[in-house]
């Protein structure tokens, strides 16, 4: 990312809680969710498969817990609105197929602390995460992906109402921003494909695209470019949709888990993997961590980099990246970092201070849909440092 006064357009994408992909992250994470309630040392890696009136469980879970994963599978799905046959995915009546053994001893003696070389939780994989915050929203979120997450919330809610009874589950919309200097300032074109009953009149849902728009997007940014282009269902037809009209698959939407392709992506998915797995914890640590460091307004972009090796507890190496926005060299930053003085990367620490394995008040399940940053409830968005960073850093 650059500061240097250009004009250029930068587009990301949402997809609402229904699409396949994103059904089978949430039977994923309410698992994990089932599995932690009852015993919080679960170490858990669950993929989930969804076909036509297929749900297929695997992975590796190691626990205590006793959990009916049949009835949590069905139960997200139907929650989600696939309860009838017409949708060609019908959580009630769809077969269910359960290959789940233990994690592998091999993995387990490098993450438990007893049996580790450092004697203490080592990460549970090799890898490198990233974190990024910036000064776009006041959730510290790039504009396009945090603005599309909205849209696909809002079409859901009104979904749910049972108020639009032409809207189904699985949808998608994408946002080209205009940026000049650095900063959003215009949007150029909304992208809205929503699953619809095959009565729908194409005019409905573009007025309802039209609302749900002018209820979300800030008027400054729709103003500024009044020749906004809609595309609305453009190939006419999305009646066939959800794990009928295409596969899906847990870990297939990183970048919209993410920061929707402004900020880098180490590669791993967050959703059914409980928090030894840094691929989930040390993203949403390195995600607290630059978050606080732009609202510290130590810079105005910021993205950390955090690499590990299994059985290690202490990261292999840790980057700081300002983008030429920040007041202290990005080296200070990333020395401070590291001193261990107000964050410690080690995993177990990580997983105490956001406190993983005992979710309170949010649970792993929300993460699954409409993105696992930029909304408050999550311990990894509060803003709690900001003054100790302040202090460290620019000493006041």
């Amino acid at each position: 990312m650059s500061t240097v006064k250009t004009r250029h357009v930068f587009t990301s994408e949402s997809v609402s809680e229904g699409h396949p992909d994103k059904v089978c992250d949430q039977i994923s994470d309410a698992i994990l969710d089932a599995l932690l309630a009852q015993d919080p040392e679960s170490r858990v890696a669950c993929e989930t498969l969804a076909t036509s009136n297929l749900i297929v469980l695997s992975g590796e879970i190691t626990t205590k817990a006793a959990v009916d994963f049949q009835k949590i599978a069905r139960k997200v799905a139907a929650d989600i609105g696939y309860d009838n046959d017409d949708l060609g995915f019908n959580a009630n009546d769809a077969e269910v197929i359960v290959k789940i053994h233990q994690q592998s001893p091999d993995i387990a003696q490098g993450v438990n602390a007893e049996t580790s070389l450092s004697r203490e939780q080592g990460a549970g994989d090799q890898g490198m995460m990233f974190g990024f915050a910036c000064s776009e929203t006041d959730a510290f979120m790039p504009a396009p992906i945090y603005y599309c997450h909205r849209i696909m919330e809002e079409f859901s809610r009104l979904r749910h109402t049972g108020n639009y009874p032409f809207l189904r589950p699985d949808a998608k919309t994408q946002i080209s921003f205009l940026y000049d200097g650095g900063k959003p300032v215009a949007i150029k074109s909304i992208v809205v494909s929503h699953q619809h009953t095959p009565d729908m009149n194409i005019k409905d849902l573009e007025a309802l695209a039209h609302q749900v728009v002018n209820k979300v997007i800030p008027k400054q940014y729709l103003d500024a470019s009044p020749d906004v282009k809609f595309y609305i269902n453009q190939t006419g037809r999305f009646v066939l949709g959800g794990p009928a009209g295409d596969t899906g698959l847990t870990g297939r939407k990183i970048i919209v888990d993410s920061y929707g392709g402004m900020g880098r992506h180490g590669g791993g998915a967050f959703s059914g993997k409980d928090p030894s797995k840094v691929d989930r914890s040390a993203t949403y640590m390195a995600r607290y961590v630059a978050k606080n460091l732009v609202a510290a307004k130590i810079a105005s972009v910021c993205e950390i980099q955090v690499a590990y090796v299994i059985g290690q507890a202490q990261p292999l190496s840790l980057n700081v990246n300002t983008f030429g926005t920040g007041i202290v060299p990005d080296a200070q930053i990333a020395d401070f970092l590291l001193s261990g003085q107000l964050f410690d990367f080690r995993p177990a620490r990580i997983i105490a201070m956001l406190g993983l394995k005992t979710p309170k008040d949010w649970s792993y399940l929300q993460s699954a849909s409409y993105g696992h940053f930029g909304r408050s409830i999550f311990p990894w968005e509060k803003l709690d440092k900001v003054e100790a960073i302040k202090a460290a850093l620019l000493g006041r």
